[in-house]
């Protein structure tokens, strides 16, 4: 199969030597990527700013900002026959970038923020993907209640959940435990384990779904 992935954070610049950004370490979506290149699958990784070694066998696509994460996947998608969004993309960056540092003037300092593209939810209606689309809800809260709303809302066939406020797993850490939530099936949770046993977990379930999806 032809799997396009996306791992890692975004970078959404303030000034020219500060940014918003958040604690994804990229681990995840680099273990699905090896994953998939090691079963024999086409792999496009589009990753954002990591300290991870680039993986050899694939395409790489390597971004900074949400909006250049969106026009990575808008220029691969087509073609694909399953899209994995596991990448930590920022809901927001500054309306305006400072040409110069910003200055320690003030008590305090107010940013105005914007919403960044929704890459997730343009796959189907903005982009036209009609292969098997996953997402993924890293959430602190309320876990399922998010996952089921994001599957219902942006059109995926299967929405992976995961629990950063556990300690030891999800952002920065070398394992994770998540819950597979599908449209019309119960919750499947899998067991705490490294990202890679995970990650070889998971691409034998997304590529056997997706199979399943281009008989139907």
């Amino acid at each position: 199969m032809k799997i396009l992935i996306t791992a890692g954070p975004t970078r959404e610049p303030l000034d020219p030597v500060r940014y918003l950004t958040n604690r994804s370490s990229g681990k995840m979506g680099y273990a699905l990527a090896e994953a998939a290149r090691d079963r024999g699958h086409e792999v496009t990784l589009i990753s954002g700013p990591v300290s991870l070694p680039m993986p050899e066998g694939l395409t790489m696509v390597k971004v900074e900002t949400a909006r250049q994460m969106y026009e990575a996947v808008s220029s691969h998608l087509s073609g694909q026959d399953t899209a994995i969004f596991s990448a930590a993309v920022a809901d927001y960056r500054p309306v305006a970038r400072a040409e110069q540092k910003i200055k320690k003037t003030g008590e305090t300092l107010t940013l105005t923020l914007e919403k960044t593209e929704d890459i997730l939810g343009s796959a189907r209606g903005v982009f036209g993907f009609t292969g098997y689309l996953v997402g993924f809800a890293a959430e602190t809260e309320r876990l399922l209640e998010h996952a089921h709303d994001k599957l219902a809302r942006k059109g995926c066939d299967l929405v992976i959940a995961n629990d950063v406020s556990q300690v030891g797993i999800g952002f920065d850490s070398t394992e994770n435990e998540v819950t597979l939530c599908l449209p019309d099936a119960s919750p499947f949770p899998l067991p705490r384990q490294s990202k890679a046993a995970l990650a070889r977990e998971l691409i034998a379930f997304i590529t056997q779904q997706a199979a399943l999806k281009k008989t139907l």
